[in-house]
């Protein structure tokens, strides 16, 4: 199977914040939504995550307990929405590409449902394969 069988659009855009509140205030100032929030519990504490939809596209901005890399651009990953993550995950295991982590993670609380899994591209960039629950 070809993975582009697999891809359904764009999942999301994910960007590091320094303050979640000024970014959704900062993002719905210049035309974007609040879509969803949440959290995920961390050793280092709760990671504050946040979904704006913005034209048509996601926002994923991520406060994190701990400090983040903050470089010019502060975009970590993107993510591509699949229809099936073992089959996609399969898929490309067999194109020989390895995943930054040996299992799929799957988050049945944030936003609604969803199950992950990421690899890296030739420049280092982080790609998610996303699939919503």
């Amino acid at each position: 199977m070809a993975m582009k069988e697999h891809y359904q659009g764009l999942g999301h855009i994910a960007i590091h914040v320094k303050d979640m509140d000024e970014s959704i205030a900062f993002y719905q100032k210049i035309g974007g939504a609040l879509f969803k929030r949440d959290s995920i519990s961390t050793p280092e504490g709760d990671k504050l995550l946040a979904l704006v939809d913005l034209g048509g596209f996601l926002l994923e901005l991520i406060q994190s307990p701990a400090p983040a890399p903050m470089s010019e651009g502060n975009i970590p990953h993107f993510a591509v929405y699949v229809d099936d993550l073992d089959a996609a995950g399969a898929d490309l295991r067999a194109l020989g590409i390895e995943f930054t982590e040996p299992e799929k993670k799957v988050l049945p609380d944030t936003f609604g449902g969803l199950q992950n899994w990421f690899f890296t591209g030739p420049s280092g960039e982080q790609i998610e394969l996303l699939q919503m629950l």
